[in-house]
């Protein structure tokens, strides 16, 4: 009866083997359950709001004026002959300050601006990986927890064909070694059901480690076996082009900074001169002006363009190849989808179907046991060539969904919230 109720479990799919194995104790986790928890944990958070803090103060220090300078100077303070007598000596007190133009500041402003906005890119995009790690630790999880179904299918179909086979034995219808090879592949059905269990725990341990959990929750296999091939290819992310966008902001005002830098800095000075001989005191006024007989900082200005150009250029090939990309993703989730539901609904009911007409010539002497073993090893490779490419599709539905950013409105109302 176990049996048969293992192999009717079985046509149903997720729940073929749900009788035998007890879901883990715990609440069923959700993939965004998941997802939530490792983003509110992500230790980086500290790191990414240091880096947002030096870009706020950069943008504070970029909008400073330089600093004025106060001089002093003193003219015949000793010499020889009539100026020798520290009387004659003439002091200089100044006050001068460089006025910048070629709109220096705004271009500093601007450049700072643009930096901090590239961090924030990059923290989101950061954030998306993140997620989409996580999202491959918990289709790992879901595959692990569909192997162990399998296992512990496995090993009931070999407790039942042990049985059967005993009865055989007794009767002196089997030899005795018949008797030793059932009870040898009972124990190796055993062995590698724990070793299942041991890797569904495992796995569930991985995903947890992404907020510091343990492994006391369940999952819901029907999310694993009810896959829905993608309609059709999606946009790329605007995460990732929203950083190479903001690298080209930042790229365009580094242009206007290194151009402003190519306008002279006029340094104007006022001050009052003592005069020792009558102390006597005078106003003086100067201003100098740097001559760009060298250096007019031409070649920064080109190389600056030439940064701007490349990410531009970036910006249109990135596009082309994540489009790509989702293309053959989207295709290879769409053959796996086939080839899964193709296992499901034509080899799996083939192969439980062999399976029952094997063990019922086997009740009647027409087999041996080895025809048994060999179809039910027949009916577990095909569950488990299912389950492969179950996990396959999951593992590049997380790259999809990482590719167009299916997760990045969680990723940034996450960030909102860290900001409040």
């Amino acid at each position: 009866m176990a049996f048969l109720a293992g192999l009717l479990l079985a046509l149903a799919g997720a729940r073929f083997a749900s009788a035998q194995t007890p879901p883990p104790a715990g609440p069923i986790l959700s993939l965004a359950d998941a997802l939530v928890r490792a983003a509110a944990a992500d230790p980086a958070t500290a790191g990414w709001d240091a880096r947002l803090a030096a870009g706020e103060a950069n943008l504070r220090q970029a909008g400073v004026k330089p600093n004025p300078s106060l001089g002093l100077e003193l003219e015949n303070f000793g010499g020889t002959g009539g100026y020798a007598i520290l009387d004659r000596t003439e002091a200089t007190l100044s006050y001068q300050q460089t006025l910048e133009r070629g709109g220096k500041r705004e271009a500093r402003m601007d450049l700072a601006r643009a930096g901090a906005g590239v961090t924030r890119a990059r923290r989101e995009v950061r954030r998306l990986d993140l997620l989409r790690d996580v999202q491959v630790a918990y289709a790992d999880a879901l595959a692990a927890e569909a192997e162990l179904l399998i296992a512990d299918a496995r090993l009931v179909a070999a407790h039942s064909a042990q049985g059967d086979v005993a009865r055989r034995v007794r009767a002196a219808r089997d030899p005795l070694f018949a008797g030793s090879r059932a009870e040898a592949t009972t124990a190796q059905a055993a062995i590698d059901r724990d070793q299942a269990r041991a890797a569904a725990t495992n796995a569930r341990s991985a995903l947890a480690r992404f907020w510091g959990g343990g492994p006391g929750f369940a999952l819901d296999l029907e999310t694993f076996f009810g896959v829905v091939p993608p309609a059709g290819a999606a946009d790329v992310a605007r995460a990732d082009l929203g950083l190479l966008e903001a690298e080209r902001e930042a790229a365009a005002a580094g242009v206007r900074v290194e151009r402003s830098r190519a306008v002279t800095d006029p340094t104007v000075r006022a001050g009052l001169r003592y005069f020792g001989d009558g102390d006597d005191v005078a106003l003086v006024v100067g201003a100098s002006v740097p001559l760009r007989l060298h250096d007019n900082n031409r070649g920064a200005i080109e190389r600056a363009i030439s940064e701007r150009s490349a990410l531009e250029a970036d910006i249109v090939a990135e596009r082309i190849l994540r489009a790509r990309e989702i293309a053959r993703l989207v295709a290879r989730m769409a053959a796996a989808a086939a080839e899964s539901e193709r296992l499901r609904a034509e080899v799996i009911p083939i192969a439980i179907r062999a399976v029952e007409q094997v063990r019922d010539g086997f009740e009647r002497g027409g087999f041996q046991y080895a025809n048994v073993a060999e179809a039910e090893r027949a009916l577990a490779d095909a569950r488990a060539r299912r389950v492969a490419v179950l996990r396959q599709f999951h593992l590049e539905q997380a790259a999809l969904d990482r590719l167009t950013g299916r997760h990045a409105a969680l990723a940034s109302s996450n960030l909102n919230a860290e900001r409040r």
